[in-house]
């Protein structure tokens, strides 16, 4: 009796395909089988039936020995990824395989030769690049259902539009590659190939194999593409693609050859179902291994990576995506009475969220769903029928809850995890011991992380992830003025959220250093060096305080010194000084040694207040912008520091610059609201007075009340006299004037809240009934009492920094 070979053509992360692949191998019992994939993950295989393996996961291809990318935009990382889920066919091929002691290997071209990048001498020989947005597979374009097995290379999809920008128009022979399966749901009268799909093969629980029928229907797909025209043939598919694909199909003919002469009799083949008619083709071996010579390769190496649900969605540009991998996996794990087991699941959900729903609730929505899916002619209600039933009875119309249950159910964020003893650089080991250690578990969903940094654990969970970020491993990311804001100088808030390709660039980080500690020093050191201005110095000094680097910081503070004390730009000096001023100021917070900064600010403070004077002569309005932006800056920054010698400087250069005849009106506005705040301007009416007077040019006076209030609004709101000002020089505006001042003032107007617009123009409306000065807004007329009021006050004036 000879050898036999069965080849089942599947679709990728297909719960019905998953199940019949499962059915057919536990009929056939092969004693070898063959999955399309990456050879060199064959020594991987076995870790599938670790327990500690937890789908989904991924096997990561990526080439070893890479040189560290600074720039990540202009990487041209190699690494590629090959997803399975728990309702991945090739999953339970392999599980399958373990579970029965029978040997599994993959079938599909290697890596080496896939991850070869694309030059014009080798991109007959490259796939295409669309991992998360596509594949060297003709099926996996984004076009559902989708049935080849693609390589993810984590880049993002491309969304380029035909230069009409109208429909791309494709051949015939590029409808049949691009989406087989549509072209066979159009024959069947099916508008939607992934419905008709999910009727023919995901909802079928019993009855005859699939198999046979997807063969036979994909042998006639390939037959009408042979017999189109061969100026069709040739159409204008991506570059390499066909030659691809040959090289593909023929490398699975030479493995399953390999395998029957090592004495396997019952071989099973599961692939792309675009693949069947080729390994079944009478193919001479020698053709095959003509095709294959000469292939360019690559070294790379190979490994498991957890991935998450949310990637294996098509939305997230992956090619062999599905629509719903949350919905896929319950139809998987939930064989018996899925709609019913799903519409429960919903009402719990929203439930959680106080939302009322009753049993009562859930039998209506199945019955909605089982008439709806009765009508359409489908043998089970889909995901369709079911989110229109939910939406119908479960939230009563609302679109909000069935937003909830798409985001918490649909999708179903999960993430994976590998076992202990999967292969990794020593970089990923020691994270994992740092997460261990630090009690910060990965998650697929985004998560706050409120730590105090006056508590040992939570300073080195800040330290770590500050580390991870200066190896673009952006697992944390910071709230916006984190630290700094109303929470006090000991608190940051991160979000975190952990992504597949986190692991890519762990890799690739591994070059600077085997521990998370070790590489970021390097990195800092390197980004140092590199640096080009004294603000990215700065920056480099501030990050380097912030994940505790001890070793870096006084490499970094050196080439910091070097390049200040030549650098003769007043606006760089000004860039450079609040990150410094902030490191010094958390620096303290943390317990890291900031004394070779006090000496680098001190001298950039000085140097600013002697170079500010000259650099404020004749700007134009965009210069003149720019600098107002530094000089808020320092401003800020001086006041965070707290330094009194410095602060006494800074104003009095301020106080000397804002009397010029040659100073900007939004400088000058500006320095007029500064002063003002810190106490040393007693005639701020009359000089805005002076400002707004008929003499002076609307530009002008539009400049300086935009300066002027650029600081917030409030002050509108309290001092009456000002704001009659303000209000008496618009209304005395000419037509044209006031129109070439309004966008001036919408600018200005437009970045305060609503409530302080809200009160400023309600204190506005009541200018001609307000009640006379000296007496309290709200009618009471009593005297205040200072004595009492004098304790506030002195502490009022010392946190603003004034003389008490």
């Amino acid at each position: 009796m000879g050898a036999q070979v069965e080849v089942y053509g599947i679709r990728h992360h297909g719960p019905g395909s998953a199940r019949a692949v499962r059915r057919a191998l536990e009929d056939f019992k092969p004693d070898a089988v063959l999955i399309e994939g990456p050879p060199e993950a064959d020594p991987l295989i076995e870790l599938a039936g670790d327990p500690g393996m937890v789908p989904p996961v991924a096997l990561l291809a990526y080439a070893p020995g890479k040189a560290p990318v600074d720039d990540a935009e202009g990487s041209d990382r190699q690494a590629a990824f090959w997803p399975f889920a728990e309702f991945s066919p090739e999953w339970q091929a392999i599980r399958h395989a373990l579970g029965t002691g029978v040997p599994v290997r993959f079938c599909d071209l290697p890596a080496a030769h896939q991850l070869v990048p694309s030059t014009p001498e080798t991109a007959a020989d490259t796939p295409d690049d669309n991992g998360p947005a596509g594949t060297s597979e003709p099926l996996d374009t984004g076009q559902p259902p989708h049935t080849g097995q693609p390589p993810d290379t984590g880049q993002p999809p491309d969304t380029s539009e035909p230069p009409d920008g109208g429909e791309p128009k494709l051949t015939a022979e590029q409808r049949i590659r691009l989406d087989p399966l549509g072209w066979l749901a159009k024959a069947a009268g099916y508008d939607d190939a992934e419905r008709w799909w999910d009727d023919v093969v995901e909802h079928r629980d019993d009855g005859p194999s699939p198999f046979p029928a997807i063969a036979e229907a994909m042998a006639e797909l390939r037959e009408q593409l042979a017999a189109l025209p061969g100026a069709e043939v040739t159409g204008a598919l991506p570059s390499g693609y066909l030659r691809r694909e040959e090289q593909r199909e023929a490398y699975m003919r030479r493995t399953l050859r390999r395998t029957l002469k090592e004495g396997y009799e019952r071989v099973a083949v599961v692939c792309g179902a675009w693949h069947v008619p080729a390994l079944q083709a009478k193919v001479a071996a020698s053709k095959d291994e003509q095709v294959l010579r000469g292939l360019s390769k690559t070294k790379v190496a190979m490994t498991w990576v957890p991935w998450t649900h949310g990637r294996l969605a098509n939305r997230s540009g992956y090619g062999a995506g599905v629509r719903s991998p949350g919905w896929c996996h319950h139809l998987f794990a939930a064989p018996d009475r899925p709609i019913e087991r799903w519409l429960t699941d919903a009402a719990r959900v929203l439930r959680e969220e106080d939302l009322h729903v009753s049993s009562a609730h859930v039998i209506e929505a199945v019955r909605l769903a089982e008439a709806l899916a009765a009508l359409r002619g489908r043998p089970l209600a889909g995901l369709d029928e079911v989110t229109e039933a939910t939406r119908a009875v479960l939230c009563e119309g609302a679109d909000l809850p069935v937003e909830l249950i798409q985001r918490k159910m649909v999708v179903g964020e999960r993430l994976g995890a590998v076992p202990e003893r999967t292969p990794m650089v020593p970089l990923q080991r020691d994270l994992q011991a740092e997460q261990r250690r630090l009690r910060l578990k990965p998650s697929a969903l985004d998560k706050e992380q409120d730590l105090d940094l006056r508590k040992p654990i939570d300073l080195e969970r800040s330290h770590l992830l500050h580390r991870l970020r200066l190896l673009n491993v952006d697992w944390g990311v910071p709230a916006e003025g984190n630290g700094r804001t109303s929470k006090g100088t000991f608190r940051e808030t991160w979000t975190l959220m952990w992504r597949p390709e986190f692991d890519v660039e762990l890799i690739e980080a591994s070059a600077w250093g085997t521990t998370v500690h070790g590489a970021a020093s390097a990195r800092a050191e390197a980004m140092a060096a590199q640096a080009e201005t004294l603000a990215e110095l700065t920056s480099v000094a501030e990050r380097c305080l912030l994940a505790d680097l001890g070793d870096a910081l006084p490499k970094v503070m050196r080439s910091l010194a070097d390049r200040a004390a030549v650098d003769t730009d007043v606006a760089h000096l000004m860039s450079a000084l609040p990150s410094l001023v902030r490191a010094l100021r958390y620096g303290d917070v943390r317990g890291t040694g900031t004394g070779p900064l006090q000496s680098v600010v001190d001298t950039l403070v000085v140097r600013i207040c002697v170079g500010l004077p000259p650099a404020v002569a004749g700007l134009d309005d965009g210069a003149a912008r720019e600098l107002l932006g530094h000089v808020d800056a320092v401003h800020g920054g001086l006041a965070l520091l707290g330094a009194h010698e410095h602060s006494e400087r800074w104003r009095r250069t301020l106080r000397g610059l804002v009397d010029r005849q040659d100073l900007h009106g939004l400088l000058e506005g500006r320095l007029t609201r500064l002063l003002q705040d810190a106490g040393l301007l007693q005639d701020v009416p009359d000089r805005m007075a002076r400002a707004v007077s008929v003499g002076t040019a609307p530009d002008r006076a539009a400049s300086w009340i935009e300066g002027f209030l650029s600081g917030g609004g409030l002050i509108l709101v309290h001092d009456e006299e000002l704001l009659r000002l303000v209000d008496g020089w618009i209304t005395g505006l000419g037509g044209d004037s006031f129109t070439d001042v309004l966008p001036l003032l919408r600018r200005t107007f437009g970045a305060y809240a609503t409530a302080e617009r809200r009160a400023i123009g309600e204190r506005a409306r009541r200018l001609g009934t307000a009640p006379a000065q000296g007496h309290r807004p709200d009618g009471d007329d009593d005297d205040l009492d200072l004595e009492r009021a004098a304790p506030a006050v002195a502490t009022a004036r010392r946190i603003l920094g004034w003389e008490a």
